[in-house]
């Protein structure tokens, strides 16, 4: 299996990023060759800094970093020779099976889609997110790609969160929910109520329309929505979790009292941290492309690394763009012959 890494994009340095690297080829001994995309002066300094040099390692050259600051599209066309092209690059042409990048996510996004092209029959790529749940962990899609979409983007959006709860998550039938202002078919918006329609003629576990409070209340798997709505709540859901810690420890520290029954709930209290966890994940995956790519988050430190290039190795052992090619087609067909069917009858 060949993984290629953008070392350059993250907030902590290249340091990390080749830190993680290393960490993730110590646990995934199906990686055959790992590339480390970047400055080459600074990955072979950080890989000095390490023990005995792997040999899956093969470090690529790029003079140049896509910053968050960078405005992706017109950068991209500035900067050619920048690490996530590069690396994106690798998967065009066949040397890498999947990318991983801590770099800017829009940056990401543009040269992923332009190089690699969706997968037959989708029309955008998705960033899947999974969500930790007190009873589940749920997929939201799409976390940030795609700030305006039609209904077939929806439903695609649909298929590939179903497969991927079903084939990585490991839940058997997922149950797929389509955000909205209220449970009824008539509510929501044009895009809402016509992509709602859609999700019911194809082979989902579709439960139709869901509202932001049945997220955390094991009421669904797969949450469905444009990149502009699931990045808000994306956002929100990340800065509700750590404000809920910043406020539990004022509170549980405010007395004795109250610090000896944080002492007593210490565990519960590491429990839940760890599921809630980012790292642990490591990565949005960026599904319906032809090439597995992982964003990581800017911030992104060593174990997150490790854990995002974990997920990529998921993805290629899954082949999970093969099934959601097949899935995407079969609905498509599907929706082709109700269509038929429906021109038929008022003949």
């Amino acid at each position: 299996m060949r993984i290629a890494v953008d070392v350059m994009g993250g907030d902590h340095g290249s340091a990390v990023v080749v830190e993680g690297a290393r960490l993730a080829l110590r646990a995934q001994p199906k990686i055959t060759t790992l590339y480390l995309v970047g400055n080459e002066a600074e990955i072979q300094a950080a890989l000095g800094r390490g023990h005995q040099r792997d040999p899956r390692v093969v470090v690529v050259h790029a003079s140049e970093t896509l910053t968050m600051e960078d405005k992706p599209l017109v950068t991209l066309r500035k900067k050619k020779d920048c690490s996530i092209l590069r690396a994106v690059e690798l998967v065009k042409d066949g040397q890498a099976e999947a990318l991983i990048s801590p770099g800017n996510t829009g940056g990401v996004v543009t040269a992923a889609t332009i190089k690699l092209r969706p997968l037959e029959a989708v029309e955008r790529p998705a960033i899947i997110a999974v969500i930790p749940a007190p009873e589940n962990e749920f997929v939201l899609v799409d976390a940030g790609a795609n700030i305006e979409c039609r209904p077939a983007h929806l439903l695609h959006f649909a298929i590939m969160g179903s497969v991927y709860s079903r084939e990585i998550l490991g839940y058997r039938r997922p149950r797929v929910g389509l955000l909205s202002v209220g449970t009824e078919d008539v509510k929501g918006n044009e895009l809402t109520q016509e992509a709602l329609k859609l999700c019911k003629q194809v082979d989902l576990n579709f439960l139709g329309n869901i509202e932001g409070h049945d997220l955390f209340a094991n009421g669904v798997d797969v949450v469905v929505c444009d990149g502009f709505v699931g990045n808000i709540v994306l956002k929100t859901c990340e800065g509700l979790a750590n404000s809920m810690f910043r406020w539990l420890k004022q509170e549980l520290t405010k007395n004795p009292k109250r610090q000896l029954g944080a002492l007593l709930a210490k565990g519960a209290f590491r429990t839940i941290r760890q599921r809630v966890d980012a790292e642990s994940h490591g990565g949005a995956p960026l599904l319906g492309l032809n090439g597995n790519v992982v964003i990581a988050h800017g911030s992104s430190r060593e174990r997150a690394i490790m854990n995002a290039i974990g997920q990529a190795v998921q993805a290629v052992q899954n082949q999970i763009n093969q099934v959601i090619t097949r899935e995407i087609l079969a609905a498509t067909d599907r929706l082709r012959a109700v269509s038929t069917n429906l021109a038929a009858v008022h003949a």
